[in-house]
């Protein structure tokens, strides 16, 4: 077996167990299912990974990344705000309607984690995630449009990751691509109106690169 980097290591095992949890499900998928989705020995998984608490984490921190990445890069200024705002929401939307598995999985792992007596902060870890990535989109939007809100950002988070988490179960169940595009519509309708007077929607009058901040947090 070739020699790789830990974190290289890591990374795959991560993927591998991504992989094996969306085809079998998250109780059914063993460390040993895991290393052999990964074609790497069981002593590797556990030199990698000290518990499966660890693992799972991982997990829910890869899958947000996932999305994350697209709508970052989604979210430049365009020539309005709720466009700008809009083709985030595509991104995300584009990334769900590719990866039903992958988003199904996330319902998933937070009812494991639930149901496991010592795995309950994943699920709370999970959903903090949520609202953190929200909150670093917001703040990147902000920083590269220049516009304050009339809310505060925390609970402006809190309310974009509650409605785009109903939404893509609604989807994962119904299927219905046309009422989560009119959904996804009526929500960057309600950001735009939540922006205070002072806005410059023109983002043509601002710079065209995206917010350098930290990174959103992994551990997803």
């Amino acid at each position: 077996m070739a020699r790789m980097p830990s974190a290289e290591r890591r990374r795959q095992l991560i993927e591998a167990a991504i992989r094996a949890m969306t085809r079998d499900g998250v109780s059914r998928t063993t460390t040993r299912s895991i290393a052999a989705e990964a074609g790497v020995s069981l002593s590797v998984f556990h030199y990698c990974f000290d518990s499966k608490q660890a693992l799972l984490e991982s997990v829910i921190a890869a899958i947000t990344d996932h999305y994350v990445t697209v709508v970052k890069e989604a979210i430049r200024p365009k020539a309005t705000l709720r466009e700008t705002i809009r083709a985030g929401f595509h991104a995300y939307w584009e990334h769900v309607s590719a990866n039903p598995g992958e988003h199904m999985l996330t319902y998933e792992l937070t009812q494991y984690a639930l149901r496991q007596p010592g795995f309950e902060h994943l699920a709370r870890r999970q959903y903090e995630l949520y609202s953190d990535t929200y909150t670093e989109l917001i703040e990147q939007l902000r920083h590269s449009m220049k516009f304050e809100l009339r809310v505060p950002v925390p609970v402006l988070a809190r309310y974009l990751a509650v409605m785009t988490d109903g939404l893509t179960l609604n989807f994962l169940v119904l299927g219905d691509d046309t009422a989560a595009a009119d959904i996804l519509d009526m929500i960057a309708d309600q950001v735009v109106n939540l922006v205070g007077d002072e806005t410059r929607p023109a983002a043509h009058n601002m710079p065209a690169t995206g917010y350098q901040g930290p990174s959103a947090p992994r551990e997803p």
